[in-house]
């Protein structure tokens, strides 16, 4: 059962920090979006300041304890080289479409990270997860229909475009989101975010110093653009710094799927905030992604209770594939 042993509270444990995760994306996409509004075309410059706020932070303890690092460092760059294309990917997507069609989108990455786990972790699926992620896809692909004019319209100059970019940009994510839960579960939290964002602000810098110089000198510093920089490297530090501790307790498809309300959160920044009116195939959008989130959760659960063939320790088969996948 799942409540013997602490597994309530394990289950309680991962969907609260699922939810904080997704509160703190729905900041990132408002902030996003608020300096796109804003005229600011600088995604890089934007992501820079969350990998920043991390390496300050977690660097800071990483070096106070002075233990050398346990995977190779190249590896960490790889990490974070994805996640800053799709960082840029998806901030950049604000320039074309709406909040609600970006956030809706943004959980493409469910799909990329079930392809990732199952050819290259081994992740086991029942049809029933496969169906419960099949209708939260379903509820995307209403979103592009409504942005392609279907229903009134998302909102945004080219949608279309909008869409494109960050249906590219999950798959830099869910490169990311795999690669981690990996070597988090590998050697802890604190090195991997620490490397993470270390590698990360240093990949940005660059691109931002090929790409946004001029962009920067042209930006016109004012309270609502700094609120904007600010705000989206303070909802990027929680977002960073949260999500080893999910992917610990859930994995990354289950992590993913917990994102999906960070939609919710975009349809209010968009009504109440942007006084923008939300096309009826979003909610019908919604409806398919949370039936399909809740079959998702239940059967997972189920497939949690069931027993364990030879009682193998799901902790060490997870730890003998992460030590091939990732050599030290």
């Amino acid at each position: 059962m799942i409540y013997k042993n602490g597994g309530f509270w394990r289950v309680f444990y991962a969907v609260l920090l699922g939810q904080l995760v997704s509160f703190s994306m729905a900041l990132m996409s408002f902030t996003s979006s608020l300096s796109a509004n804003l005229g600011v075309n600088s995604p890089f410059a934007l992501a820079f300041f969350s990998y920043l706020a991390i390496t300050l932070v977690f660097g800071s303890i990483l070096l106070y304890r002075r233990q050398k690092l346990n995977i190779s460092w190249y590896w960490y760059v790889l990490l974070a080289f994805v996640d800053v294309q799709g960082n840029y990917l998806v901030n950049k997507a604000f320039q074309f479409s709406s909040i609600t069609s970006v956030t809706l989108l943004d959980c493409w990455t469910i799909v990329w990270v079930i392809i990732l786990t199952w050819f290259f972790l081994g992740t086991k699926y029942s049809l029933w997860q496969f169906f419960g992620a099949a209708l939260c896809v379903s509820g995307l692909c209403l979103v592009l229909l409504s942005d392609s004019g279907v229903g009134g319209g998302g909102g945004g100059s080219n949608p279309v475009l909008g869409d494109a970019l960050v249906i590219a940009g999950t798959c830099f994510f869910a490169l990311s989101n795999v690669g981690e839960e990996v070597c988090v579960k590998k050697v802890g939290r604190v090195e991997v975010i620490a490397m993470f964002g270390l590698f990360g602000m240093l990949v940005s810098l660059i691109e931002m110093a090929i790409f946004e110089s001029k962009n920067l000198t042209t930006i016109s510093w004012s309270p609502e653009v700094i609120f904007s920089f600010a705000g989206f490297g303070i909802s990027g530090f929680m977002f960073i710094s949260l999500t080893p501790l999910v992917l610990q307790a859930s994995g990354a498809t289950l992590f993913n799927l917990s994102l999906l309300t960070a939609d919710m959160w975009a349809v209010v920044i968009r009504v109440f905030l942007y006084h923008q009116k939300v096309d009826w195939l979003y909610y019908v959008s919604f409806l398919f992604v949370g039936v399909g989130l809740i079959i998702y959760s239940k059967t997972e659960k189920v497939s949690n209770e069931s027993p364990k063939p030879e009682n193998v320790d799901p902790n060490q088969q997870y730890q003998r594939l992460a030590e091939e996948a990732i050599p030290v």
